[in-house]
């Protein structure tokens, strides 16, 4: 199912942690409904980063699955506001962090997660933009801008 021109149903809920736990991550009506409001959001992102391909490495994660990736306990990935992607064709994911901070997208939360973005189209719509910092056995810390 096709939910903007771009972004399909599958591959903003497709996740192979969910697939090898047998955890059922299909999204119901009110979630498709956030996830239509995100892959808005990632054609405009798409637009930003010159039309390039981005690549969704996690859209929606029932809480079951949030919790068997290890991801925050009040994450907008469990709403269906929010995507990890990468977009090489375009460049690094702190390339694309400081293209978006530049553009007027009215994101929730810009995250450069490192080898991957995070982005959020919640409500709110902050425009918060951080920058994560992984340190081995630590838990991950953040710093704003990037």
């Amino acid at each position: 199912m096709n939910l903007t021109e771009h972004f399909r149903l599958e591959e903003l809920t497709r996740s192979d942690v969910a697939q090898r736990r047998g955890i059922d991550n299909h999204a119901g009506l009110e979630i498709i409904t956030h996830l239509t409001q995100l892959a808005l959001g990632l054609e405009k992102i798409r637009q930003a980063l010159g039309d390039k391909p981005l690549r969704i490495s996690s859209g929606y994660r029932c809480p079951e699955l949030n919790r068997a990736v290890g991801g925050a306990k009040l994450s907008a990935h469990m709403d269906g506001y929010a995507a990890d992607f990468t977009c090489p064709d375009f460049g690094t994911p702190l390339e694309i962090v400081r293209a978006l901070t530049k553009s007027n997208i009215q994101f929730d939360k810009l995250i450069q997660e490192g080898t991957w973005v995070h982005v959020s189209f919640a409500p709110a719509a902050r425009r918060q933009i951080y920058t994560a910092h992984f340190a081995p056995g630590q838990p991950t810390t953040y710093t704003a801008g990037a």
